[in-house]
Parts: C-alpha cells; structure tokens; sequence
C-alpha cells in the first residue's frame, strides 16, 4: 500500500480571478471550508497516511491552513519559492522540491485543485514497479492532454489540445510514480509555453513501456475558474 501524497499547490491561480487576490485559490471557501480540506479528506478516507503539500503563494495562510487541521491530517509543507525561486514554473517543480522526502518510495501525485472520489483513489493506490496516470473519457478533449494508448493498458504519448481528433481519453492530473519519476527531472527542457512540464516526464517513462493507464470511474472536478466554486458547492451538497 501506499502511504505518500505528492500535493501541488504553490500557484495562485489566476484562473480564479479576483477571488484569488488575498489567497491561494486552494484555500477559497466551499460551503464553510477550504477547497483543499475536501482534497485531503478524500485522500485520508481513500487511505493514504502521509501528505506532501508543496506551497509557494501567499505561504504564511498554507502554514496557517496546515496548523488549522494539523490534527486531522499530518502534512509536511514544502516550500517551492524558496527552493527554487518564484520565477521558475512548472507541474514537474513541485516533485524537484520533495525527491528527499519522498525518496525510494513509491507515491501518489495529485493538484490540490483537483477534486476525485475515495474510489477512484484507492484504485490509484497500486505498489507495483509501473507508474500510472488517471484518464477520464471527455466530450470535449481538444481542450486538454489526449491519452494515447499502446496496447490495451499502456500509454503511449500525451497529445496537448490536439487540433484534430485522436482520441477523448484525457490527462485528469491524477498519478502514481514510482522514485523512477525523479531520474527523468534533469532531462526536461522548457515547454513551449516556457515551463517545465511534468508530462514531459511521464512521456519519457512511456517510451520505455514504464506508464499504463487507469480509467477514472466516477468523477473529477477541476476548482481552476470563479464559476467552479458554486458547481462545486452544489455538488458536495448533493454527494455528503
């Protein structure tokens, strides 16, 4: 089993506009608590022990977070900005700042502005020498990273917003890694949007049949833009 969560959560998400302005947008309220406590209840209802929460903006109010509900959840903060500067970006950062912590374990990594079901968790919860990466069937997959599988279980390679159809499997930010994710870090390059690109390093791994694919079943809601607060308000209302 399990017991390590890789968390991202240093950006300040500009996505959410105004209401981002004095907080990380993990820390925005949903129906009287933090987006971020729904993340981390699901996780420790799906059975992981230990959380990893890489912050960076507004730090002192994710210090303030952590101390809020240190007793219900044992976080250990890391801090990216220190670490590496506020200028670089990237979702393969945050995994650059937590390798000693992390160490020859294998881990959970999730965005702490993702939202999944315990279930579709614990079915991340594989401690076997593969790594994994959570695709969801989507209407409109022009709009994210297109799984495209080799075989029935591998992937292949990530198309980002493809401008014609390949497929309609997408990338849910949802992974298992194995410490093999690390030795693929200094091999990145700046993306063309000019950041480092934690795909970028799956795709690696998948070129040597090291990554499969594992469907999400019941959900995944993304808290980026002002009008997910009041979708997800509704939905967590409507699913305790």
């Amino acid at each position: 089993m399990l017991k390590k969560v890789l968390i991202s959560a240093a950006g300040r998400g500009t996505r959410m506009l105004h209401l981002s302005q004095d907080r990380p947008k993990h820390l925005i309220e949903v129906n009287g608590r933090p987006f971020l406590y729904y993340v981390l209840m699901n996780l420790k209802e799906a059975g992981f022990k230990e959380f990893i929460l890489v912050i960076g903006y507004k730090k002192e109010m994710m210090d303030e977070f952590v101390k809020t509900y240190q007793n219900e959840f044992p976080i250990k903060i890391i801090n990216q900005f220190e670490i590496l500067g506020d200028k670089k970006y990237g979702t393969a950062l945050p995994l650059q700042c937590a390798q000693d912590l992390i160490g020859q374990e294998n881990f959970l990594a999730i965005y702490g502005d993702n939202l999944y079901s315990i279930d579709d968790l614990k079915a991340l919860n594989i401690d076997d020498e593969y790594n994994y990466i959570a695709g969801l069937n989507h209407p409109n997959p022009e709009k994210y990273g297109v799984l495209i599988r080799d075989g029935e279980d591998y992937l292949e390679k990530i198309i980002e917003k493809p401008t014609t159809y390949v497929g309609n499997l997408i990338n849910t930010g949802l992974y298992k890694f194995t410490p093999e994710i690390f030795t693929k870090l200094p091999l990145l390059t700046l993306s063309p949007r000019g950041e480092y690109e934690l795909t970028d390093a799956i795709s690696l791994l998948a070129k040597e049949k090291k990554v499969k694919i594992k469907e999400i079943k019941d959900f995944w809601l993304d808290f980026g833009k002002p009008e997910d607060v009041q979708t997800i308000s509704e939905f967590l209302k409507n699913n305790n």
